[in-house]
């Protein structure tokens, strides 16, 4: 018998030396006496970011904090105070167990003494489309292929097609484009896309949809992906109809009209998707952009301050296209010598406004960073595919009767003291 409790606990204490899922380490909390539960928490987080109060872990809503800190350290959560954490034992080693509203990111802080310490900001908090669920079927990622660019002379590009299970190839199917696909193909990585996409397609939120991921390209060293992205120019919408579209038509039975496609991505993917749609409404009607980067990074001349910062301007003066937006940025994003990310945004969503776009605007808490559009895609793609009729191959997007009614979005120094 003493052999055996010797082995159970010897055991125990292995594992609490491993890594845990979520669940274990939230279900160890409730006991935070348990040697078990300390030993686990730094084999799961780290000692440094502990020591340096940035470990925070969690799934859906539920989270874990934990600080090293002298004195009782109280948990602030997008500026509000959460509550104090909890000692364990006698060390200097607090956690708290706690809740985040989930489709977003946020940010925390801790208050010493008086003090702000610690945090991060930029946690996303998933939703339950964003977990793979039980008896939800998978669609199949195709492996890496290489395109060569006749387009952009020379240019490799890397890219992945991804079919849900529920494609049939008697029925056309539509079509989504992703910029920086790289980051798309991993069902396990942050954005946990592909789980989306399949949770999303089975629940009927979204139509049967070929996902076409593509990275960035390179000529021998040179990357591509600022003239591919931010030049204001039908170059890049040219290379996707003209050389991409037609090596996924040779494979899967996708549909030609513009209603059916959408365009999405992150950065200068972001004004890239815009840039697609702008130019070439007739392929993409439905455009996905988050932390977009409308600012002079290519600039059209030389010497001339005429990049992507004149999109706001252009929506405003020129024809109106029939696309529907969702924006999403962060107030922390970029400031640089190419413009302010967070206020070209805000220009960019007021231009869309006065022009009476069919647009959705999600402002977060969070810097240059996938956080919360990653959280918040299966809101963004049932907001951006509701009342899609596979009857149809054209319909006009007109702006939310309840946004008429609402103010412009103004700017106010929130963050100054």
């Amino acid at each position: 018998m003493k052999l055996l409790v010797l082995s159970v606990l010897t055991l125990v204490s292995v594992l609490a030396a491993e890594k845990l899922p979520v669940p274990q380490l939230l279900d160890l909390s409730r006991n935070p006496n348990d040697p078990a539960f300390p030993q686990a928490l730094t084999a799961t987080l780290g000692a440094k970011p502990i020591q340096d109060g940035t470990a925070v872990i969690g799934q859906g809503p539920d989270f874990l904090w934990v600080m090293e800190s002298a004195s009782a350290p109280d948990l602030y959560v997008d500026d509000q105070r959460v509550g104090a954490l909890s000692r364990i034992g006698t060390s200097n080693t607090w956690f708290y167990k706690g809740r985040m509203r989930t489709g977003t990111s946020h940010l925390f802080y801790y208050v010493v003494d008086g003090h702000k310490l610690g945090g991060k900001n930029d946690v996303p908090a998933y939703g339950p489309e964003s977990y793979l669920k039980a008896g939800v079927p998978e669609g199949k990622l195709s492996e890496k292929m290489v395109h060569t660019s006749k387009i952009y002379e020379g240019m490799k590009s890397d890219w992945w097609i991804y079919v849900p299970a529920q494609y049939d190839p008697a029925k056309p199917a539509c079509l989504m484009v992703w910029h920086d696909g790289q980051g798309m193909a991993n069902r396990n990585g942050l954005a946990n896309s592909l789980n989306v996409f399949d949770n999303l397609t089975a629940e009927g939120k979204i139509p049967v949809i070929i996902h076409v991921f593509i990275a960035p390209g390179k000529v021998g060293d040179k990357a591509m992906r600022s003239i591919e992205y931010d030049t204001v120019s039908d170059a890049f919408p040219r290379f996707l109809r003209d050389e991409i579209m037609p090596e996924v038509y040779a494979k899967y039975n996708v549909r030609k009209d513009g209603y059916s496609r959408a365009i999405a991505g992150n950065s200068s993917g972001g004004i890239s998707a815009f840039n697609a749609a702008w130019w070439q409404n007739d392929q993409f009607t439905r455009v996905l952009m988050r932390i977009a980067s409308f600012a002079n990074l290519q600039q059209n001349h030389p010497g001339q301050f005429d990049g992507g910062n004149t999109f706001p301007y252009r929506v405003r003066r020129e024809e109106k296209r029939n696309i529907r937006v969702w924006s999403q940025d962060g107030a922390e994003d970029l400031e640089n010598p190419f413009g302010s990310w967070p206020a070209n945004n805000v220009n960019m969503i007021n231009s869309l406004k006065f022009r009476e776009y069919d647009f959705h605007f999600s402002f977060g808490v969070g810097t240059h960073n996938g956080a919360q559009g990653n959280a918040e895609l299966p809101e963004a793609m049932t907001w951006l595919w509701r009342g899609y009729d596979p009857e149809k191959t054209q319909d006009t997007f007109p702006m939310d009767p309840a946004e008429k009614s609402k103010p412009f979005y103004r700017i106010k120094a929130l963050n100054r003291e």
